[in-house]
């Protein structure tokens, strides 16, 4: 058992090689939200994000990429970058644009969740653990 807790905690996950594509997403920007909220690339992909301001002056800044666009009302405005780290990043609102500004927030997600995965992997093997020390006849409690 104590093999399989540290394989989970230290091996690790076999990467699905996905060959970099360019993604292409459209994001709206108005009334203090993005449509959509969230995106998902592949690392190394070459990613151009298309702005969309549909009321007022919208700006998008990438937390961790340090990478800013704007787009004024009715407009349309590019940014493009290679994803090449990993995780999740913020995207939020970089021009202000009214009372609920600071709630204009949205996520780019760049390869998959490791620690959710690990995560949910300690916890069924919790649950099996737990199960097996409380079944009948185990003398070890």
């Amino acid at each position: 058992m104590g093999l399989v807790v540290l394989a989970f905690a230290f091996v690790p996950f076999p990467i699905a090689s996905a060959a970099t594509t360019d993604r292409h997403v459209r994001i709206e920007a108005s009334s203090f939200q993005y449509t959509p909220e969230a995106i998902t690339v592949n690392p190394g992909d070459h990613v151009t994000i298309d702005l969309a301001a549909t009321d007022v002056v919208h700006g998008l800044y990438i937390d961790g990429y340090e990478l800013n666009v704007t787009a004024d009302p009715g407009q349309t405005a590019s940014l493009s970058f290679v994803a090449d780290r990993s995780g999740t990043f913020r995207f939020r609102c970089s021009v202000t644009c009214g009372a609920l500004h600071p709630f204009m927030i949205g996520k780019l997600n760049v390869g998959s969740n490791e620690l959710l995965w690990r995560g949910l992997g300690f916890a069924m093997l919790a649950a099996v653990a737990g199960v097996w020390l409380v079944r009948p006849g185990n003398k070890r409690l």
